[in-house]
């Protein structure tokens, strides 16, 4: 299995400096993720230091409170792919998730979808800030707005992935959009149990580790 293709080369700190993004760029390249996840002021950089390669460029929307209003988030993913990015990862509305306010949840989702058209949407719904009911409440507005994705986590809240989470996700979304688990995933083990679920995408700044454990135990 070739678990590099699952990967999403990820690097959201603050913090991280222009050389921080060179050397995620050239892991992505030397390893053949398939993409790089960064944050947006990034995207001419990684842009010129991926060009010629298969690795794509994601970015991420409304990151990491999901709380900036909808017209916000829709400039934010339009700049972004004019500026060269090929995949958004949204945050969810989580404070009108769990209001209850399912219309705007919608809205806001639906309205970035309709301002990308074809580009891959990702949605982040934070899981640890949400119940099992809000985990397939949010599925089920993901796939009404015709998100590609359900993203677990950002990996910025109190905790990231988990297999109990993912197994709500994948019986709710069914084939109808697809899986990507975020936040913790460290390891080959843990990597492949995420797989084995159902998971189509694997985010993580551990990508480098993941796969030279996966090549030391082959």
């Amino acid at each position: 299995m070739e678990l590099n293709r699952y990967i999403d080369h990820t690097l959201l700190k603050p913090t991280a400096t222009e050389r921080d993004i060179i050397d995620l760029c050239n892991d992505a390249k030397k390893y053949k993720f398939f993409s790089v996840c960064i944050n947006s002021c990034y995207i001419p950089l990684a842009k010129q230091l991926l060009k010629g390669s298969s690795v794509k460029i994601c970015t991420v929307v409304g990151f990491p409170l999901g709380a900036t209003a909808t017209e916000t988030k829709v400039f934010e993913a339009q700049q972004a792919i004019e500026a060269g990015a090929q995949e958004i990862d949204m945050v969810i509305n989580i404070g009108f998730l769990k209001s209850k306010n399912y219309l705007e949840v919608f809205k806001d989702i639906s309205d970035v979808k309709l301002a990308i058209g074809k580009t891959t949407l990702k949605v982040i719904l934070e899981i640890s800030e949400l119940s099992k009911n809000d985990i397939v409440k949010a599925c089920e507005i993901c796939l009404d707005a015709k998100a590609d994705f359900v993203k677990t986590s950002t990996g910025f809240s109190k905790s990231g992935a988990t297999l109990t989470a993912v197994k709500i996700m994948k019986k709710t979304v069914k084939d109808q959009a697809k899986i990507k688990a975020s936040g913790g995933i460290g390891d080959f083990e843990t990597a492949q149990k995420y797989i084995d679920i159902g998971v189509d995408r694997i985010g993580t700044s551990k990508g480098v580790n993941i796969v030279n454990e996966q090549l030391s135990e082959a």
